[in-house]
């Protein structure tokens, strides 16, 4: 009798595992049955994305890499791949090789800060704008310029920005701008201004909100309406690139974003500035 009452204890509980098991293994098969969208980006351009050695604050793992991506575009794909149900995987790669990769089908989509720009659609179709990098100017709070209202009140000032960048150029709409050297980096030009070395970035606003939250003796100065900066589309507007006449991802990416109003883009921004690699 005890026998019996034992071998059907050990039953019990061999039926039990293989329940579990087979529980288990439904819930694997669910998520492995997920669509993936694979997005790619450099994951050195913060605050739009880095790459990290963990996975702190979300951060997404690099596919092929010991590595994790994070900052604003993590965000925006994740808000994205989830609403389309999709399970996201991020692969890095170099600047010049994103469009060639969402052509030959290397990844489906490029969320990297990506300006919209003609001469990139004659190659890749792009969303709705994701991002608005509108142009500022950065300044010292105690400065001669703190309390300017408009590119005209920065009249007669010293200025510098990034070389190789539209940022530069703006600096051609300040009134007498004493407008020196471009410098490479953007560190660079933070020391230009903490210095004295000028008393005028200009940058564009990602840049300037990640600089003010490192340097809290900086302002960003965002003028609105006719007193800002004059930019074209193409300089501040961002999209996500996708391969040409892939109508289909096209429109879930659209629908998705339709549904993150500007309050949550620039929540997302701030989030990402605050835990980017700049601000430790």
């Amino acid at each position: 009798m005890k026998l019996t009452q034992k071998l059907a204890a050990i039953i019990a509980i061999c039926v039990l595992a293989i329940g579990t098991a087979v529980i288990a293994g439904c819930g694997s098969s669910a998520d492995s049955d997920k669509k993936v969208l694979r997005v790619g980006m450099e994951c050195a351009y913060a605050p739009f994305n880095w790459a990290q050695n963990d996975d702190t604050n979300g951060a997404v793992k690099i596919a092929d890499s010991d590595q994790y991506a994070m900052g604003y575009d993590i965000l925006m794909a994740k808000k994205i791949a989830d609403g389309m149900g999709y399970k996201l995987e991020i692969h890095k790669m170099d600047w010049d090789g994103l469009i060639p990769a969402v052509n030959t089908g290397k990844i489906d989509a490029v969320i990297a800060g990506m300006s919209i720009t003609d001469k990139r659609k004659q190659t890749v179709d792009f969303s709705d704008v994701y991002y608005n990098a509108s142009i500022v100017a950065l300044v010292k709070k105690d400065g001669k310029y703190a309390n300017a209202q408009s590119v005209a009140d920065l009249n007669g000032a010293i200025a510098t920005s990034q070389l190789n960048t539209v940022w530069y150029d703006m600096i051609d709409q300040i009134p007498n701008a004493d407008k020196q050297p471009a410098i490479d980096n953007v560190p660079g030009m933070i020391v230009a201004l903490t210095s004295g070395k000028v008393n005028v970035l200009v940058l564009d606003k990602p840049t300037a909100m990640a600089a003010v939250f490192a340097n809290p003796d900086l302002k960003m100065l965002d003028f609105t309406g006719d007193g800002a900066f004059k930019a074209s589309k193409e300089d501040v507007e961002m999209g996500i690139a996708v391969k040409k006449d892939n109508s289909d991802l096209l429109k879930k990416i659209n629908e998705q974003l339709a549904k993150i109003n500007d309050d949550d883009r620039n929540k997302m921004m701030e989030d990402a500035i605050k835990v980017q690699p700049l601000s430790k």
